[in-house]
């Protein structure tokens, strides 16, 4: 029974262990998106945003809250969303998403940017970005 009650543990531990991912835009940015045109806008399909701008995705490095995104935005593994921007590439069909290294860059870049969309943990946002809801 002790073997199961640990097991019970790591699985739960598991399981809450992904991150609660906000999606960001600059605060003076007044677009209001949908999970679809955030989903086209990280996988290269639309490059403005609503009101005729410029959209610059960007994407975490490897991280739990990457593949949470990646998960839940784009419904897809990140595995999957990998095998995707190799084919883009290889065909000619276009290229990923710059990628930071850290939340706390991205929060940056973001607040500096009104061109710039991202996502963070969302224990991370503050009053510097602006939180689009899905």
């Amino acid at each position: 029974m002790k073997k199961l009650t640990s097991l019970g543990a790591l699985l739960c531990l598991s399981f809450t262990a992904f991150a609660d991912v906000s999606v960001i835009i600059n605060k003076n940015n007044a677009n209001q998106l949908d999970k679809d045109e955030i989903s086209k806008i990280f996988l290269g399909k639309a490059q403005t945003f609503p009101d005729g701008n410029t959209v610059i995705p960007v994407n975490l490095a490897s991280s739990e809250t990457r593949s949470e995104f990646d998960t839940t935005v784009l419904g897809r593994s990140s595995s999957q969303i990998n095998a995707y921007w190799s084919k883009a590439i290889f065909t000619g069909a276009g290229n990923p998403p710059k990628e930071v290294a850290s939340e706390s860059e991205l929060l940056k870049l973001v607040a500096n940017n009104p061109n710039v969309i991202g996502y963070v943990d969302s224990s991370l946002v503050d009053d510097s970005v602006k939180v689009i809801n899905l």
